[in-house]
């Protein structure tokens, strides 16, 4: 079937293992006020329709994304190289992290930049770096030109900066396959710069603790807040990367699983359930049987891969006893024995100063009845309906230096998708929703605070092929929205938008596939005294539009 046949080459991108802007913690300080800012990347002018060729050629502009760059204090800076390196295999780079001199060891921002640089042929690939055992970066590859592409990817890893006080060891790797085909070698340095100042208490933990291999951890005794981030990302080359396009068994398609295509990440406290959450429906540079779609803009995340956050506050007096506990990471709807998610975790705590033990208990801990229904329509052109629910509301007090504080975590998780297809696979669309809403409120001195967070992610898109021309064309829209809210007050609001539509042909050599393409992003970001709207748009790999402004 060529449609398997597509999904097995362009997939086969050995993605290696391992959600909304993390949403800010509810004491989080409203975003300063900030003009639009259009990132370095965006040097080029963008062309004039004289200049845009009738086809994709064998270069395009570098990749570039909307997104905004990570927002620079001013004074005094201190910049440090964490890794730098050339992956050619699964031989991950191992090296050695000094703190900074001149900068002191207290921060207020740290910024982490990878700036890459690939030619040739090569797949997309997935990366992780991590210092002292910590996972700090996540990010993919975009697929190069023959003549060779550069990027770079910026991230505000501020949160980290206990781990980085320190001399760490550090790993980082992004898993590549170069022969006599693939002979695109990624060369990436990544940098750290430090800001000297005064941190945001609020906002950035006391620790930073990686599970252990046995995947335990020991929190410290006095832990009055605990927030565990998974980077969980379906990957591997195999179905789990397109875990969205999932079908039950008894219906005739190329990727298969038993409840069909609902996914739920959980986390679990020495096997008690503690949070849920709706993965991010990532979609790679080589997604959708289409490189020419992301060849210049990728996808929401595709870069910069964003952890799931779980309050487990409500779990603090368990945790706090000084003995190690076991969390577990597991994703619903993965068949039985299948591998192709990867989930590291990494639990950030904050410590109550004045008080050596923090004791606490949990008191509630409602689970409600998981809904996953997915109803296959047989026909000419076959239909698979799905829907999804589940919610959890957990509660627990910790008895602090300040007195008794109550936290509860209110999640709430839905999705509904249709998926269409044709024997074959030569049609195949699918238009999906995934919500994920979640509130945290915390009632301590004085009144309650409640922060609200609603996350949604959508998906629409059809590719077709030809039977007379072998042409494969995607159509694709792809969002990434959320809207934080503390006590009834907008904080912030993001939406995140891709659209794109490029068509090739199959089955012949790579100077004869005829490619066009055209696509954009528009990224917002609102809030108190902040706005930033900016605009990206290519043909046929040109960049034609490059507009920054609220």
């Amino acid at each position: 079937m060529k449609r398997r046949l597509i999904m097995s080459m362009l997939a086969g991108a050995t993605l290696l293992a391992s959600t909304l802007l993390g949403a800010a913690p509810a004491q989080a300080a409203e975003a300063p006020a900030q003009a639009a800012e259009v990132p370095a990347q965006a040097a080029d002018a963008p062309a004039r329709s004289a200049d845009v060729p009738a086809e994709f050629g064998s270069d395009w502009h570098d990749p570039i994304t909307a997104a905004p760059p990570v927002a620079k204090p001013s004074g005094r800076s201190c910049q440090v190289t964490l890794a730098e390196a050339q992956f050619r295999d699964f031989t991950p780079y191992k090296g050695s992290y000094t703190p900074p001199a001149g900068c002191g060891d207290r921060w207020s921002k740290v910024a982490l930049r990878m700036d890459g640089k690939v030619k040739g042929r090569q797949y997309d690939r997935l990366g992780y770096l991590r210092v002292g055992g910590v996972e700090i970066f996540r990010t993919s590859t975009p697929e190069p030109s023959p003549d060779g592409i550069e990027w770079s990817v910026e991230k505000d890893v501020t949160r980290y900066s206990d781990t980085l006080r320190s001399a760490q060891d550090v790993e980082m790797l992004i898993g590549n396959v170069v022969d006599d085909t693939y002979t695109g070698v990624i060369d990436v340095k990544v940098t750290l710069t430090f800001y000297a100042g005064r941190p945001d208490a609020a906002n950035a933990p006391d620790r930073v603790l990686p599970l252990t291999p046995d995947g335990t951890v020991t929190t410290p005794r006095n832990s009055e807040r605990i927030v565990a981030e998974v980077y969980a990302t379906g990957s591997g080359g195999g179905c789990e990367e397109y875990w969205y396009l999932t079908v039950p068994d008894a219906a005739p398609y190329s990727c298969k699983a038993a409840g069909g295509p609902y996914r739920e990440v959980q986390i679990k406290v020495d096997g008690q359930l503690a949070g849920i959450a709706a993965p991010f429906p990532h979609v790679w540079t080589g997604g959708w049987s289409n490189p020419f779609l992301w060849y210049v803009i990728p996808g929401p995340r595709a870069f910069d891969v964003k952890p799931i956050e779980y309050d487990l506050t409500p779990f603090a007096g368990l945790l706090n006893d000084g003995e190690p506990h076991h969390v577990q990471v597991d994703v619903v709807g993965v068949p039985e024995g299948q591998s192709g998610w990867s989930a590291p975790v990494n639990v950030a705590v904050w410590q109550d100063a004045k008080r050596a033990h923090v004791t606490g208990r949990l008191t509630t801990h409602t689970v409600g009845d998981l809904t996953n229904s997915s109803v296959h329509t047989p026909g000419s052109e076959h239909r698979l309906d799905t829907e999804g629910a589940h919610r959890l509301t957990v509660a627990g007090y910790v008895d602090t230096s300040h007195g008794r504080v109550t936290t509860t975590v209110r999640r709430s998780l839905t999705n509904t998708s249709t998926h269409r297809w044709t024997e074959g696979e030569n049609l195949d669309g699918l238009d999906a929703t995934w919500t994920d809403a979640e509130s945290v409120t915390v009632d301590g001195r004085g009144p309650a605070h409640t922060m609200r967070t609603q996350r949604t992610y959508t998906m629409n898109g059809t590719t077709t092929i030809g039977t007379d021309d072998d042409r494969l064309r995607t159509v694709l829209t792809l969002g990434d929205r959320a809207s934080v809210v503390a006590d009834g007050r907008l904080r912030q609001r993001l939406d995140d938008t891709y659209t794109g539509d490029a068509t090739w042909t199959l089955n012949v050599p790579r100077d004869q596939r005829h490619a066009v393409g055209t696509t954009s992003e528009r990224y917002r970001l609102v809030g108190p005294g902040r706005c930033y709207d900016r605009s990206l748009t290519t043909v046929q790999g040109v960049l034609t539009e490059d507009r920054a402004g609220c």
